[in-house]
């Protein structure tokens, strides 16, 4: 059999010494080298390692130079815990800031909205004052203006123009009978006489020794007498105004000279000093 075996391998190759160990000596080489180039090449723990440095190293360079992760946004929290239904997640807790804020902003916009009402009620309340007020004094002017009216319909005139008095009430004399009981405005005939104040014609006509005589009524009751006109001009129930031409001055009556008597008679009784109801009533004859 070894025989046998020997001729299947066939023909012995010729072997040298030198080229043998060559050959043995490459193979060994060849072996050697890739061992080697195989241990330069890293595994993969290494390599997921490297890779996780690079990403880390990225992050920090996007983020800038000296930058803390954990205070680059404010709004974002870092946890190294884990998430659980108690404690929150960072998102809620970023959702729950953002919330916080939304309230404080309602608040103040609250508070601002109730100072403009308040603003508003205070200046509907003084513009109100303000009408009120105006009214007031509107009311009050009017009610000024309506006496300063009055007052000005109760101011006398003189009766006529061009005059000097020739005889004062209460003289005594034997141009009278008794003591004289008016005023005497001498001017010359036919010298308007003036109605004294406001009134109505209560009486014309002849009256002895008045001579052509006018009573006139105020709308206080008192009564006017002008006496001894050389003409009447208005006549009875006729309403005058202060300072309308009612006659002219004669000597009519008992007279020594063309003049106007004016008597003064309250309430349409006795006669009183003319003099000082004119000065009362704003003139000085």
């Amino acid at each position: 059999m070894s025989n046998h075996r020997a001729d299947h391998r066939g023909p012995k190759r010729a072997t040298y010494p030198s080229a043998a160990g060559q050959t043995g000596g490459r193979r060994r080489a060849l072996k050697h080298a890739a061992k080697s180039n195989f241990r330069k090449v890293p595994g993969g723990p290494a390599v997921i390692g490297a890779a996780a440095l690079a990403i880390a190293a990225v992050g920090a360079i996007s983020m800038g130079p000296g930058v803390n992760p954990a205070s680059a946004n404010s709004d974002v929290k870092f946890s190294s815990g884990s998430a659980s239904a108690l404690s929150g997640t960072d998102a809620f807790s970023f959702f729950s800031e953002r919330d916080s804020r939304a309230q404080a902003i309602s608040r103040d916009s609250q508070r601002q909205a109730l100072q403009d009402a308040a603003k508003v009620k205070l200046k509907a309340a003084a513009e109100d004052q303000m009408q009120q007020r105006n009214a007031a004094l509107s009311n009050l002017r009017n009610l000024a203006e309506k006496r300063a009216t009055q007052i000005a319909k109760d101011l006398w005139v003189l009766p006529t123009v061009g005059y000097h008095l020739t005889a004062r009430f209460g003289m005594a004399g034997g141009l009278w009978a008794n003591n004289h009981t008016g005023l005497d405005f001498a001017a010359p005939t036919g010298t308007p006489i003036f109605a004294v104040a406001n009134g109505v014609i209560s009486e014309t006509g002849w009256a002895g020794s008045y001579g052509n005589r006018t009573i006139e009524t105020l709308t206080d009751g008192t009564e006017i007498w002008y006496a001894h006109q050389s003409a009447i001009n208005v006549h009875s129930g006729e309403t005058v105004t202060g300072g309308e031409t009612i006659g002219a001055i004669g000597s009519t009556g008992n007279t020594t000279g063309p003049h106007v008597h004016i008597e003064v008679r309250p309430g349409g009784g006795d006669p009183v000093d003319p003099y000082p109801a004119f000065v009362y009533h704003g003139v000085t004859p």
